[in-house]
């Protein structure tokens, strides 16, 4: 324990900071001597991570250790990447392994194992980072996981970041217009306006694009309660009393199915009725949707007609009903 004592209360507090890893120029700023650290390596009260970062504990260093690691790594102006800013903005589930770190052009980190580290092209996204480690700003995290991701994730990150408030719309709009170049900038613009009216999933969309709009539906109110039921439900025709619920879900038996029935059960108490589709529904059949939705919507009351999409223009009236 001799060796403890020997380092300053302000040092064992940033290495608590920094999820117990400290850097050898933070060490030497406290006055403490290269050879009191190599005592406490060679002691085993401290870990070796890289050159010069040391873990203050004889532990596997945790997930956030490494992020720490590799950021004191990269030196000054360094910062987590795309990956690891998603998992620490909990819009990633799982901690990228390695890690991945962005250097300024011209610095050098060539450090291999627990970390990937890449040089960061001026003006690709803010120099701002956020937070500690330092990472990318939300919405800078969002359009590098988007521009790799597929069109069905992509729905998935953009709605998480809105739905948990990491970020709006229009913050995301606006830092992708300060991009010169961005792969997705007319889908992403079109799905952000879909999220601003409130389509939370790659199912809703798919109904929003291939169901309401084309075949001239009203517009549905999406996502909220109704008639103080304790129930969110997916799109409402309220002036109508008519529900949509799309479940994307596969094998949705069991206790989902039941709790399903009892919500729709308690809307019919108050004549409200529920339509149910699934995935299969609204991609392999949207006009029969459309059309059976716009039935249940004229039985109770619109004056509106549906419109034939370019899909069932040529259909035939009886192959539109379900």
């Amino acid at each position: 324990m001799r060796a403890h004592q020997e380092f300053p209360a302000a040092l064992t507090e940033l290495a608590k900071a920094q999820a117990g890893v400290v850097s050898r120029e933070q060490v030497r700023l406290f006055g403490v001597t290269d050879a009191a650290v190599e005592r406490m390596l060679r002691e085993g009260w401290w870990r070796h991570l890289a050159r010069g970062i040391y873990q203050t504990a004889p532990t596997d260093p945790t997930w956030n250790g490494l992020a720490w690691a590799g950021v004191l790594i990269g030196g000054d102006r360094a910062r987590l990447g795309p990956e690891a800013s998603g998992f620490l903005h909990n819009l990633v589930d799982e901690a990228p392994r390695p890690i991945d770190v962005l250097v300024p052009v011209g610095c050098s980190a060539r450090v291999g194992g627990d970390w990937r580290f890449s040089r960061e092209r001026p003006g690709a996204r803010s120099a701002r980072s956020v937070n500690d480690p330092a990472r990318l700003t939300v919405e800078d995290t969002v359009l590098d996981l988007s521009a790799i991701a597929s069109e069905g994730d992509l729905v998935g990150l953009l709605t998480a970041a809105v739905q948990r408030r990491k970020t709006t719309p229009r913050r995301l709009l606006t830092a992708m217009n300060e991009r010169s170049r961005y792969k997705h900038r007319k889908l992403v613009t079109d799905i952000l306006g879909d999220v601003a009216a409130g389509a939370e999933s790659p199912l809703e969309m798919r109904y929003l694009h291939d169901v309401e709009r084309p075949h001239g539906l009203p517009c549905g109110d999406r996502q909220r309660s109704r008639r103080g039921l304790p129930y969110w439900t997916d799109v409402g025709y309220d002036e109508y009393q008519v529900l949509v619920e799309l479940d994307g879900r596969k094998g949705h038996e069991g206790v989902g199915r039941f709790r399903d029935m009892k919500r729709d059960n308690r809307f019919a108490l108050v004549e409200w009725i529920t339509l149910r589709y699934g995935w299969y529904d609204v991609v392999d059949r949207p006009c029969v949707v459309a059309f059976e939705v716009a039935s249940a919507l004229a039985a109770r009351g619109w004056n509106g007609l549906p419109t034939r999409c370019f899909r069932c223009i040529n259909a035939a009236d009886l192959d539109l009903i379900g």
